[in-house]
């Protein structure tokens, strides 16, 4: 037995195929190759559970976490007694279990955010309603749900009366109001405290919570308990922390809106009020494994909610193998298990400096043999760490080489995910005339692009409009050919305004931009259309509640004006318009569970792309776990089909293919076998060019949860601690009297892997298979 606790048949299952040997934590956890197998998991626990308490109660997670939880329980109970639902449920521990009926489970939501109308679709009881009331067959009466629309308040007011600006001041529980509308608003927050209290009862009333299943975030929250809420605490009205905010902003419609909505949650000990239920928190992705290991490692704390999940014998974490990759037992598995590797004995001697604050040439070899990693190092020695010196040596040499006469395409999921993830090794090769250089985001973006964003753009075109500054519109073949004609020339007019430190005429250049788009999207004839069509869209867009979303047209209005500020990067360093190509693929909607890609839809174009480039080199976010935003593992399914329908039809033996990371995730020095210098100017250009042309991003509406700002910030703070932990193996004076400039004058690291195409695939083929026949 791995754990104090028993695990049930579907846990046993997944156990045996995991490989874990050894579980020490003080919550047991099961470990899956990739976030897909996650929600095969998870499905099949829920659904062994429920064929087990076919009148329990249930409280299941919102947002894009559980997207395959719930794909993959559809899934099988339509295919519960066909060859395919069969297998599945033989091989994962439900063989002998029946077809569980989920209509007489009682329902309760987790969360809501507070105010929001039930009738929004970003709201979470209509995600619940959609996807589990009406998705699973749940019964609509026997639910506990969080309508905000039917909270009562003072004198039978509705939340838009009372709370006008839709901002609760929750100071109003302890102070005197100063207003008369602050005294209905303190009315009414007692009001909803009641509320709360009786949704509590109502829980408790039907037993407690039975199954429970929650993600993490990244400051450890589970439903709304943010870092340090009590571990009695119960369900109530309460505000969040920056973190959390920066997690909801892209329900919001942005953080302006995520930051002063508070939260109605249920709390740590609603959670585990019943001392029989099964508790359930899934995270997939290295960027979740700090918090996984905190939480996991540390016993009961309220900085760390999860750690709440203790006190239930069925307690459970279910992780990808990236968000469990801190934990003790995975770091003792990975030295201790298989052969010893190379990659092994880096990771170990660059782990032991940062333990022991060492640099390397003062590690003696007592240091190596006393530490519990590095002593299991073959052929140990006093030369080992001069070695591990070496291999980095070899791969900053390798960042160094100077390339020639080379075709190449870097593509990213999103817009700015090339810039912010290998900007300073691009401008090397851009530098070089002999080589060739194209650039495709493969997503529209539009969703990063705020309504208030394209509405005080298209008041600025209107304005002028009307003072005759949009010459182009007057000529009279513009509605015809002329919008087509000339976008390199935005590009430039934009970029010597920003040279000539000109906002107004830069600004300028923008609406011309955007009045070709409008032209484009909405086929437009004449100045009148453009002008109707300028006011409808502003129309449209302030009648929409933040985060809703957008008209099909308004969606490809808003990727052109990111499609735009892609193109105004890479003419920073010559690149024509022509050589940025945007490729949009049709998986990415809006919606909150996007389409898997389409070999036709989806893959054909990339192929196309691959044909009328045919590069040499082909750069790409690297993230085979499928964590992080889910764009990253689509395009990267896509990509790598691609990739390998395009080596069919063409010579692909010399490909190159690499795979970078960014904001989202990181590689460390054992897994990259490429490191760039990167020096301060290379931080400015990169600091610059995102804050000059990605103009819907500098506000940073969408931002990290590691930082309340812009992204090119993070990638910044990513590069220098990069460098920080390489200086701390190779020491300082590597770098300050290193024999080329480039290394002297670095003060941040890129790392990245150099594949070839075999090499990439089979990176990319363990997530394919994980949805193979799914959908």
């Amino acid at each position: 037995m791995l754990t104090k606790y028993p695990l049930s048949e579907v846990e046993k299952a997944f156990l045996k195929e995991s490989g874990v040997d050894k579980i020490s934590t003080l919550i047991p956890y099961l470990t899956v190759d990739n976030f897909p197998k996650l929600g095969l998991l998870t499905a099949c626990r829920f659904l062994e559970w429920a064929a087990a308490n076919p009148n329990g109660v249930i409280s299941l997670p919102t947002g894009k976490t559980p997207e395959f939880f719930i794909k993959w329980t559809q899934f099988l109970l339509d295919n519960w007694d066909n060859k395919k639902g069969k297998e599945i449920r033989q091989k994962y521990g439900l063989g002998e279990t029946a077809k569980p009926v989920l209509q007489d489970l009682t329902f309760v939501q987790i969360d809501e955010f507070y105010p929001i109308s039930s009738k929004q679709a970003n709201s979470f009881y209509d995600y619940v309603n959609k996807f589990y009331i009406q998705g699973f067959g749940l019964s609509r009466e026997k639910a506990i749900l969080i309508n905000s629309d039917e909270i009562p308040l003072a004198n039978g007011m509705s939340y838009a009366e009372v709370f006008p600006d839709l901002k609760v001041d929750l100071s109003l529980r302890f102070r005197e109001p100063q207003t008369p509308l602050e005294k209905i608003q303190q009315e009414s927050i007692y009001m909803i405290d009641q509320w709360c209290g009786e949704y509590e009862q109502k829980i408790r009333d039907a037993g407690g919570i039975g199954f429970f299943l929650g993600g993490i975030g990244p400051d450890g929250h589970i439903a709304f308990n943010t870092r340090g809420s009590h571990l009695f605490s119960v369900t109530r009205l309460t505000e969040t922390n920056f973190e959390t905010q920066a997690v909801a902003a892209g329900d919001l419609g942005g953080i302006e809106v995520s930051a002063n909505r508070l939260v109605i949650t249920i709390g740590l000990d609603t959670i585990v009020y019943n001392k029989d239920a099964v508790g359930i928190i899934i995270a997939a992705g290295e960027a979740k494994a700090g918090i996984v290991k905190d939480s996991l490692e540390t016993p009961m704390n309220n900085v760390y909610p999860a750690t709440v999940l203790q006190k239930l014998k069925n307690g459970r974490f279910y992780l990808t193998k990236g968000a469990a990759v801190k934990l003790t037992d995975s770091v003792d598995a990975y030295y201790e298990k298989g052969e010893w590797t190379w990659e092994k004995t880096e990771r170990s001697v660059i782990d032991l400096c940062k333990k022991l604050k060492k640099y390397g040439h003062r590690l003696k070899l007592s240091d190596l043999k006393s530490d519990k990693y590095t002593r299991l190092i073959p052929d140990l020695s006093e030369d080992t760490v001069n070695q591990v010196m070496k291999s980095i040596d070899a791969k900053i040499a390798k960042g160094l080489e100077k390339e020639t006469n080379e075709v190449l395409l870097h593509t990213g999921p999103h817009h700015d995910d090339i810039s912010l993830g290998i900007l300073p090794h691009i401008t090397k090769q851009l530098n070089e005339p002999s080589n060739e250089a194209h650039f495709s985001v493969l997503t529209s973006g539009f969703t990063a692009v705020t309504n208030t964003f394209v509405i005080d753009t298209l008041q600025h075109t209107k304005k002028l409009l009307d003072e005759g500054k949009i010459q182009m519109v007057n000529y009279e073949d513009f509605f015809t050919i002329g919008y087509s004609l000339k976008t390199d020339k935005d590009v430039y007019h934009f970029l010597t305004n920003v040279a000539s430190e000109e906002p107004d005429e830069r600004l300028r250049g923008l609406c011309h931009r955007v009045v070709r788009a409008l032209v484009i999207v909405f086929e437009l004839k004449n100045k009148t259309q453009l002008r109707e069509t300028i006011n409808d869209v502003i129309s449209i867009l302030r009648k929409s509640y933040d985060g809703e979303k957008n008209p099909a047209k308004i969606q490809k209005l808003k990727g052109m004006i990111r499609e735009f500020e892609e193109e105004l990067v890479w003419a920073h360093f010559g690149v024509q318009v022509k050589n940025v190509h945007h490729l949009r693929l049709g998986f990415y909607t809006g919606d909150i569970f996007t389409e898997q890609p389409d070999k036709d839809r989806d893959v054909a174009p990339i192929v196309e792309m691959f044909r009328k480039v045919k590069p040499t080199k082909i750069s790409l976010t690297l993230d085979p776990e499928g964590s992080g935003p889910d764009t990253h593992y689509k395009v990267l399914q896509a990509t790598a089909a691609a990739v390998k329908k395009w080596g069919e039809e063409h010579d692909t033996s010399e490909l190159r293919i690499i795979g970078y990371r960014n904001v989202w995730f990181k590689f460390q020095p054992h897994e990259a076998n490429v490191i760039v210098p990167v020096s301060l100017g290379d931080l400015s250009v990169m600091e610059d060019s995102f804050a000059n042309c990605y103009l819907s991003q500098v506000n940073a509406s969408f931002p990290s949860y590691s930082h309340n700002g812009k992204f090119s910030t993070v990638a910044k703070r990513t590069w220098v601690e990069q460098l920080d932990n390489v200086q701390l193996l190779m020491g300082k004076n590597f770098f300050y009297l290193h024999d080329r400039a480039e290394v002297r004058a670095s003060h941040g690291l890129i790392f990245f892997r150099d594949m070839n195409v075999d090499e990439f695939l089979a990176t990319a083929r363990e997530l394919e298979k994980s949805i193979e026949g799914m959908l």
